[in-house]
């Protein structure tokens, strides 16, 4: 973490000066707005957190509940949502909170007494290190508190507006002719509010709706979801329990001989723990019934499935009832074509809904907010051209079909008795065969205006254009701390450019490093000299770091070139930073496939890989940045 280089800072670092609309932010919600996000849940949260770094735009959030989240629906943290954490600054304190799952149990029939359950097996969670970060589980509320202190601490001081319902909007006719097109209908909720159900309309650039399954923004720009009908009931109950279960702290399949089926989720604390209890398939005569299921019905149902084994349930923090469907919109966001620019946009259940078994609902949907958050920064910034907002619904939508096609067959394999799968160890097999999708690291983008294609993919093995950027250990010159490269990238809406050297030592006359970093400090066609200026430091447009070959006592910082010093904050200070070595322990060409002849890395501002380009090619750079900064 970067301070003091715009003068001394004696309290907490991670509040940032305020700027922009941070300056003399209105309590009430203005009449005009950049973006308005509805809903505060994971996707609203996250997209407004990355927009809390565009002081300069006015974004606000709102939501029809009258305070935070205290009860969420929601635990699972996969790898790949804490690494996006550590972009805005809280894994670590995510991950020391949290319950983490490093073991799965599978419980099935006892072979010698059917109608009890027994261990049959133990997967671990990520034998083939996936990602350094773990998978976690962690009340969804306490996701949203970390985002809310984010945006509090943000040059904006974004702050949520509770108590606002979405009623509905219109888009208007031609809305490159008038500066906020979006008309929005609000209505005040609160049973203690006395203006509750009094309705304003405000007016917005762009609506962003993260409003659940029920969506008001998906049916105002007349998008549906379909796909399969809800047949299978699961009840679901965060418990305090006495039992004689003995693998009630770890994450657990139980599947009983003719009793159902049971995923068990330790929770955070120590002591809470969640518990997806199979209620069987929805016929016709149980549709009007099974959401009245009662909590005692589903603790019952749960003793059943457990035995041997039982639980004395002795407080309940929540529950509900819910069936398995999976649907998904046609589009996420309100055009069929490019004949205008996407106006409104919507995210997680709003366009794609899915059991909870793989724990990937929060996930996923804070993708789409991570996704969407930077490209509206970029375009209302000015840094890139409204071309870019075609490209969120185009990457997203697949993404979430993949989903539900993964969770389809999860959630069917969960209902499934035992007995009816032809290997017996079919169940674990899947789930340690298929944990990079679950995990998060299955995306993989398209060729598009912000993905490049896969014509140099040799020169960085370990780097697939279009999946997430994988961090590994390097030593950073100046200060010889060894750091993983990846986490030192902030949730800001900078593009990353990562310079792997080919073996010359640093100030090597002619050396490919050297001849790339004048060109890019001095070429014209250069991004860094044509490119928009988002803000007064050197590296605002491109955040350039270099990874030499050499141990860092080998390299000679003087010797390295210029442009990988910028200039940052009033004072003009260099910031030193950027320049890393390997480690005698680690060396991140071998481990990530980096040709000995270098490539350059280029990194979108949500950790997914959108270049591998040649080194002895700059101007293979400018040709990238040109259609995404509109030069």
């Amino acid at each position: 973490m970067q301070f003091h280089h715009h003068g001394y800072v004696s309290g907490d670092p991670r509040r940032h000066p305020a700027a922009g609309t941070g300056l003399d932010r209105p309590t009430e919600l203005p009449d005009t707005m950049d973006v308005l996000v509805v809903g505060a849940g994971p996707a609203g949260m996250i997209t407004a957190a990355q927009l809390s770094m565009f002081p300069d735009l006015s974004t606000r959030i709102i939501d029809r509940r009258p305070h935070r989240l205290e009860v969420g629906q929601a635990d699972g943290i996969q790898a790949r949502s804490v690494e996006t954490f550590q972009a805005f600054g809280f894994a670590s304190e995510v991950t020391d909170e949290a319950y983490r799952i490093t073991e799965m149990a599978f419980w099935k029939p006892d072979p010698a007494n059917p109608d009890h359950i027994y261990r049959a097996n133990r997967a671990i969670d990520d034998e083939v290190g996936i990602s350094e970060f773990p998978h976690l589980i962690v009340n969804q509320a306490r996701v949203l508190d970390y985002f809310a202190e984010f945006m509090d601490n943000s040059p904006s001081r974004m702050r949520p507006d509770y108590g606002w319902e979405f009623v509905d909007l219109t888009v208007a006719d031609d809305p490159d002719a008038t500066d906020h097109p979006v008309e929005v209908r609000l209505r005040r909720t609160g049973d203690d509010n006395p203006d509750a159900g009094t309705e304003r309309t405000v007016r917005a650039r762009y609506v962003v709706g993260c409003d659940g399954a029920r969506s008001g923004v998906r049916r105002s720009i007349g998008r549906k979801l379909e796909g399969d009908q809800a047949n299978h009931a699961w009840g679901v109950m965060d418990v305090l329990a006495s039992t004689d279960f003995p693998d009630i702290r770890l994450k657990c399949a139980i599947q009983s001989r003719s009793g159902g089926s049971i995923l068990l989720i330790p929770r955070e604390g120590g002591h809470l723990f969640r518990m997806y209890v199979d209620l069987g398939t929805v016929t016709e005569e149980r549709k009007s019934t099974i959401r009245s299921t009662t909590i005692e019905e589903i603790i019952a149902k749960a003793n059943e499935i457990l035995t041997p084994y039982s639980v004395d349930v002795r407080h309940v923090a929540w529950h509900s009832v819910y069936e398995v469907g999976h649907r998904l919109t046609d589009k996420f966001d309100d055009v069929d074509d490019r004949e205008r620019t996407p106006r409104v946009f919507i995210t997680g259940d709003a366009c794609h809904t899915h059991s909870a078994k793989a724990g990937q609902g929060m996930n996923v949907s804070m993708q789409d907010g991570f996704n969407i958050g930077w490209k509206l920064g970029a375009v209302l910034s000015g840094t890139s051209p409204a071309e870019l907002l075609h490209t969120y619904s185009a990457e997203r939508q697949v993404v979430a079909k993949d989903l539900i096609d993964f969770d389809r067959t999860w959630s069917t394999l969960m209902a499934t008795p035992p007995e009816e799968f032809d290997d017996p160890s079919f169940l674990e097999n899947f789930y340690v065969k298929t944990a990079e999708f679950p995990a998060g690291f299955m995306t993989e983008y398209a060729p598009s205006l912000i993905t490049g294609d896969t014509e140099h993919q040799e020169l960085a093995a370990g780097y697939p254009v279009g999946k997430r950027f994988k961090s590994a250990i390097v030593s950073r010159v100046c200060d010889t701390n060894p750091i993983h490269l990846g986490h030192q990238a902030t949730a800001d809406g900078r593009w990353r450019v990562y310079v792997f050297a080919d073996g010359a030592a640093a100030g090597t006359p002619d050396s490919p490093v050297a001849k790339w970093a004048e060109w890019v400090a001095t070429d014209p066609d250069s991004p860094l000299v044509w490119g928009p200026k988002p803000g007064p430091d050197d590296d605002s447009l491109l955040d350039l770091r270099v990874i030499y070959q050499q141990l860092h006592a080998d390299i000679l910082i003087n010797e390295v070139p210029g442009v990988f010093f910028p200039e940052v904050g009033p004072f003009r200070l260099t910031n030193m930073e950027k320049v890393f070595g390997v480690t005698t322990t680690d060396d991140i060409f071998t481990e990530r496939g980096i040709s000995r002849d270098g490539a350059v890395v280029v990194v979108r501002p949500d950790q997914y890989v959108a270049a591998v380009l040649p080194l002895d090619e700059p101007e293979a750079l400018g040709a990238f940045f040109r259609p995404v900064f509109g030069g």
